[in-house]
This record gives C-alpha cells, structure tokens and sequence, in this order.
C-alpha cells in the first residue's frame, strides 16, 4: 500500500509532495510503518529526482507516460538507494502499481525496465563519475551521466540531482568543490536538530546514549540521527516540553534578537514557534504573527506543549497589517522571512525543484515588504533581525543592504551566514543567514 500512496503523492504534481505524505496517508489508512515507508520513498524520489530521470532515460525505450515515468523512478529508487527495500519487493511492488493502477501492459514495461537496470547494476564503483552512484555502492555497465570533463555542472545536476542554476549560484560563490559538497549534503536527510530548554543537553545525551546523538555547536542543541527522529518525538521529554525541534541556524536567529525580560518583541512569520518559544522563554512579551490561522494553530500547539503560552500573544495577519496603531512600539523585531529554502535542502528536497527566477523575484518582493514593515514597529534604539534559511545572497544580504539605503535611521551590527555543515562535524547541519540592525535612539 505504500507505494501506491506515494505514487498518488508524487502524481499529484505538488510543488511540496514532503507536506502531501501525511494527508495522503491519513486518507489512504496507513499505520506507522506503512506511513514511514511512504515518506522514505518520497523522500528518496524527490531527493534524488535528476539523477532518476536520467537512469530512467538511459534504460527505458520509448518516451514513457508521466504517470509510467514516476513509477520507473519509484522501482529504481528503491533498487539504487534504498538497502532496507529487497530488490524481488523493489520490483514485484512496483509491477503491481502499474498493473492495478494503470494497465497489465504497462505492468509488463515498467518490469521489463527494472530487470534491465538490475542487470547493468554492479557493486562498487569503478572510478568512472560517468557510470558511478552517488552515495550508493553501484556503477552502471555503460554510462548514464554527462561527462564530467564537458559539462561540469551538467555532470553534477545527473549525479548530485541539484539543478544546474543553483549549483552555478554556489560555484561562483563558493567555487565548485563546494557547490558539489553542498549538493552531495542534501543527498541525505540531515540529522534531527533538538534543542534542550532545561539547559541539561549533556545529560539527555547521555541518557538517550542508545540513540547516539552528540552535541551540537549551540550548547543547548544536540544532533540526533534522522533514524532516531520518532524515538525523540514519541519520548516524554518532547511530550512535556522539556526539548524542542529547532535547526541551529534558527536557534542563532532568535538568540540574536537579546530578547530581555519583560521587552515586548514582535516576531513575524513565527510558524511553527520554535523562535517565539525562544523568545518568550527569555522573558519577553511576544507578538506573534502569521499569515494563516493553521499557520498560528501551529505555534500555538508548541507554545502550549512548552507551557509558555501567558507570555505570546498570537494574530493572524499577512505582515504587520493587523497590528494595531495605537499600540505602543516593540523592543524588538524578528523577521524570519519565507525564502527559496536553499540552506536546508536536506530536510526539505523539494524546494531545489521550485527554485527559480520568477520564485526568487516574488520571494525577495515579499521579503523586503515584510522587512520594512516590521521595521516601523521598532521603537528608537530598538533591534530588528532579519533572518532567513537560504544561502542566497539576494535574498539575505542584498535584501538588508537595500534596506539600510533607504533607512538611514538603522545601522547594521551583525551578520551571520552559515553553510551546512561548512565546518565538518562541528559545524550546524542547515544553513541560512540573519542580520541584527539598530534603530538609533532619535529616530
């Protein structure tokens, strides 16, 4: 049954098919393991979706229907990159889709398709980046691939499966080694960011030993590995808000805001809550905001399972458009902006697929929209941090550096990118970007 669910979900054409997995599953009955089989297919489809459709282009005859195709990078992904799935369920499963669901012809394609990849695949690797898998012991009998040598990031788009336009951005940036890096990181699903509210992250460690976590670069943070995920969500702890879930480029965001005691701070964009509890756990009177009520039930369900909710006011409102104008002034101000996602692809896949120029142009639009508004909320000498979880500089530095050019009231103190996993183990498992700027005292 699972994979019919994540057939449906990848069918469907959402632009989120991560988001989709739970109604999907909820509609189509799954239990817990039938449901945690269909995100990890997804999850492996949407991940490696480039290097898919050129295995799939390599191996099958023909110009295969979409709905055919989607299920021809279900089998092989399931065949190439994922060990826990034998290859005769891999295959046998796949068949019966296409059999039940579209027709015994295509049944009898589809599997005529996956014996033939099955046969080219051999263990190990043979040095030829042309024929060898990425993050998977298997090399192909012929090659699959653009050449390396030609065509670098053409290369790198079929192997890595990162889009040609993303990894350019972060080759000229970064260079090309590490515009690979980043795209071999978001292979994988990165481990679980938990952060400890009692400050005891060393004795959870240690208490939760089996579950081989270790500490992060925030002393309140640990990294848990992504297997471990339902253990510390189901765990009493989670339950009765001892920790939270939170990435550490996020938990930089908030702790740059120096939230005091008794400030009032306003927090727009604040689902799913983990920087409102931050903030509110410092002390301060926190307002709030986001665009939607579901978007709000979400920082609500934190707020109350942290047991912090006396101290946030919540309002639903697309910026600061529902503030009310007599309202005195904030002490502060976070912004953490929606944005391309580019620093956390490994936790969300999809938004590599969604990256482009009509989406950065309408992103860093409502970005600035959203900056300058809560800026005005700001009392003189008050803070205001930007922040977003993209690598972008567009959408992080550009966006702030065009705002200080129209506010000469505001000054930069702080700024901070940071690159997945840019210093090894030691190094945060997301990326993203946040500012601090200051409001001068006569303004």
């Amino acid at each position: 049954m699972s994979r019919d669910t994540a057939f449906d979900v990848l069918r469907s054409g959402s632009l989120t098919p991560m988001r989709e997995v739970a109604r999907y599953a909820e509609r189509d009955g799954l239990d817990a393991r039938d449901r945690g089989l269909t995100r990890a297919l997804v999850g492996c489809e949407v991940r490696r979706r480039a290097t898919l459709r050129a295995i799939v282009k390599t191996f099958a005859k023909g110009h295969p229907s979409t709905e055919v195709a989607t299920l021809l990078r279900l089998g092989a992904a399931q065949l190439l990159f994922m060990d826990a799935v034998p290859d005769h369920a891999a295959v046998s499963e796949t068949v019966r889709v296409a059999t039940e669901r579209i027709s015994l012809p295509r049944g009898r394609y589809v599997n005529g398709v996956l014996r033939t990849l099955q046969r080219s695949r051999q263990p190990g690797h043979c040095g030829d980046p042309r024929r060898d898998l990425v993050g998977a012991d298997w090399h192909f009998s012929n090659p699959v691939f653009r050449d390396p040598e030609e065509h670098p990031l053409l290369w790198a788009e079929d192997a890595l499966s990162m889009p040609s336009n993303l990894l350019k951005r972060w080759a000229k940036r970064y260079g090309q080694d590490e515009a690979f890096r980043l795209a071999q990181q978001a292979l994988q699903e990165p481990e679980l960011s938990v952060v400890f509210w009692d400050g005891g992250r060393d004795a959870w460690l240690e208490r939760w030993s089996e579950w081989k976590g270790r500490p992060g670069s925030a002393d309140s943070v640990a990294l848990f590995p992504a297997s471990a995920a339902g253990d510390v969500l189901a765990s009493e702890a989670f339950a009765t808000g001892v920790c939270s879930v939170q990435g550490e480029t996020a938990w930089h965001a908030a702790a740059a805001v120096q939230a005091q005691a008794d400030e009032r701070v306003l927090d727009v964009c604040a689902a799913p809550g983990g920087k409102t509890a931050y903030l509110a756990r410092q002390g301060a009177h926190v307002t709030a905001v986001d665009v939607s009520a579901k978007r709000l039930a979400q920082v609500h369900n934190t707020l109350e399972r942290l047991a912090i909710t006396d101290r946030v006011t919540c309002l639903e409102s697309d910026g600061t458009a529902a503030l009310d104008p007599e309202t005195e002034r904030f002490d502060a101000a976070l912004v953490d902006a929606p944005c391309s996602n580019t620093g956390v692809l490994g936790a969300r896949p999809g938004a590599r697929w969604r990256f482009g120029p009509q989406s950065q142009k309408e992103l860093i639009n409502l970005q600035e929209r959203l900056l300058r508004e809560a800026a005005d909320w700001v009392r003189p000498g008050g803070r205001l941090v930007y922040s977003t979880c993209s690598l972008e500089s567009d959408e992080n530095s550009q966006v702030v550096r065009r705002f200080l050019e129209e506010q000469a009231a505001w000054t930069m103190e702080n700024e901070v990118t940071t690159r997945p996993g840019e210093n090894g183990v030691a190094g945060p498992v997301d990326g993203g970007f946040h500012a601090r700027l200051r409001r001068s005292d006569d303004a």
